[in-house]
């Protein structure tokens, strides 16, 4: 049997490996990925925080992948793919009874290949939810780093109007080009009237839905060019079905320029089908508190199959989380002022200690105020969102660069938090989601926001658990609100501290040293 193995191959090759990294789940992720191929019943499995940022977990599935006698896929971006091939496979061949051949593509090589076949999320999800037949069904896929799967298929589903489009509009239907030429201008008014926002985008609101609207009676439809088909297939065709898809408009205020988009709430009904073309073991790190990641299954329309959440060590990814009680809410006018003066302070206090220091700011504005505060008093250890740090360097970050290039940066002895990852209302893209919750009579900040935020919130403080550093957290939501207890959950392990000094970072670098 493929699962007896796959473990005593895996057993004897960590067993081989001075220094390899540990990980006390390698045999039984390996079994379970081995079960999946073998039986063809699709998995879900949440590895943890720190072992996804460390991607450690890759060894078990690869050398699952690699044993099966049968093709496989494996569905990864590009960066996790080059550390596949140059590193997780290469030494897995040296010691596995497995010859099997490797291909990297963004389509199936040939009806004869029956080897391992790595391709990317964009590929693979362009050919399932176009139907393309790029890749035969019934071929077991594996899915590395599901944690940004909903952002994959949204990816996809986004169908935008750009402004060579209307352009194309016009030379299609030239008896109509002075009403198209007209709508464009009437929507370019209409939307620069919006109040700029830090992200640039707004819901598409009532009076653009109408020009539009007149725009497409106005037109020919059989000679519409593909693009403005699909869009006004989606278009909301009365009032009331206005918020049913989202559709909203990005503005280039300085080029005088706009383009339109479109992309569907709901993710569930359409990714069903996708589910039932193939078994698919889907990996993710911190995807929900419950191993049965009920609001996850739910949007990406999941529905049987074996979940499996590893436990985090204990000991080894224990953080310090000081946690300070008398901030004020982030509402309010204060908060700015004491969250800027208590950074300060840590950093006074940490400013003996070698290491990385990252400051995680949420909201544009104060970011790029609090970098240039820090940059007055520490002068370039200072950088705003960049790689390129002093041994001792502070980082200012938002949420997303910071997920996108930890991996490059040193693991930080201090983090500091200015507020929970909640996605901001005043994101259209966000309130427009909120609003589908709100038709529906669902709770939108349980079912959504939160379940986002403790997402972003592990994985950008997994690095940390490697250091077994401090998280300085200044949101005092944490504490004066009731879901704080599901915060702190999300947390643990963690070693609940209520005041900082300069001894608490010698001690914590004195037992890194150790």
């Amino acid at each position: 049997m493929i699962e007896a193995e796959v473990h005593l191959s895996l057993h004897n090759f960590l067993r081989s490996q001075a220094g390899f990294p540990s990980w006390p789940h390698h045999l039984t992720m390996a079994r379970l990925v081995a079960r999946a191929l073998r039986v063809g019943r699709s998995a879900l499995i949440q590895v943890g925080a720190v072992c996804g940022h460390q991607g450690r977990y890759r060894t078990s599935f690869v050398a699952s992948a690699l044993m099966w006698h049968g093709p496989v896929i494996i569905v990864a971006p590009k960066t996790v793919q080059q550390r596949l091939l140059q590193v997780e496979i290469p030494r897995l061949q040296q010691w596995l009874p497995a010859n099997k051949p490797i291909r990297t593509a963004d389509a199936w090589p040939d009806n004869e290949f029956r080897g391992l076949l790595l391709t990317s999320p964009e590929a693979w999800l362009s050919d399932r939810l176009a139907g393309n037949h790029s890749f035969p069904q019934d071929i077991p896929t594996i899915i590395d780093g599901v944690d940004d799967l909903e952002d994959w298929v949204r990816h996809q589903l986004t169908q935008d109007i750009q402004p060579h489009d209307w352009d194309q509009l016009m030379l299609a239907c030239p008896h109509q080009a002075e009403v198209i030429r007209e709508a464009r201008v009437q929507l370019t008014h209409e939307l620069f009237q919006h109040p700029a926002n830090p992200y640039e985008c707004y819901i598409i609101s009532q009076p653009e839905v109408e020009i539009l609207r007149r725009l497409y009676l106005a037109v020919d439809p059989n000679s519409l060019p593909d693009v403005w088909q699909h869009f006004w297939q989606h278009f909301p065709n009365d009032e009331n079905s206005l918020t049913l898809p989202l559709f909203w408009a990005t503005v280039n205020r300085r080029q005088g320029l706009f383009s339109l988009h479109y992309a569907p709430i709901e993710l569930g009904k359409i990714l069903a089908p996708v589910w039932q073309h193939q078994p698919v073991v889907l990996i993710g790190s911190a995807l929900e508190p419950e191993t049965e990641a009920p609001l996850f299954r739910q949007r990406l329309g999941l529905e049987d199959v074996t979940c499996l959440k590893f436990s985090p060590d204990s000991q080894g990814e224990a953080i310090q989380l000081y946690l300070p009680h008398k901030l004020p809410l982030p509402n309010t006018p204060e908060f700015q002022a004491a969250f800027i003066h208590k950074a300060r302070t840590l950093l006074c206090l940490g400013s003996t200690a070698p290491g990385l220091t990252v400051v995680l700011v949420g909201d544009v504005p104060l970011k790029a105020r609090v970098g240039a505060i820090l940059a007055s008093e520490f002068g370039s250890r200072v950088q705003v969102e960049k790689t390129c740090l002093d041994e001792n360097g502070i980082l200012v970050s938002g949420w997303e660069y910071w997920r996108e290039h930890q991996t490059v940066l040193p693991a930080p002895q201090l983090l500091i938090i200015a507020t929970l990852p909640l996605p901001s209302l005043e994101n259209p893209l966000v309130a427009g989601r909120v609003a589908h919750y709100k038709r529906s009579h669902q709770d939108w900040f349980r079912l959504y926001l939160l379940p986002t935020a403790l997402n972003e919130l592990q994985r950008a403080i997994a690095p940390v658990r490697e250091s077994q550093g401090i998280v300085a957290l200044l949101d005092s939501r944490v504490v004066n609100r009731s879901y704080g207890a599901q915060i702190l959950a999300s947390l643990s392990p963690m070693a609940r501290i209520n005041y900082l000094d300069p001894s608490l970072f010698a001690q914590t670098n004195e037992e890194n040293s150790a």
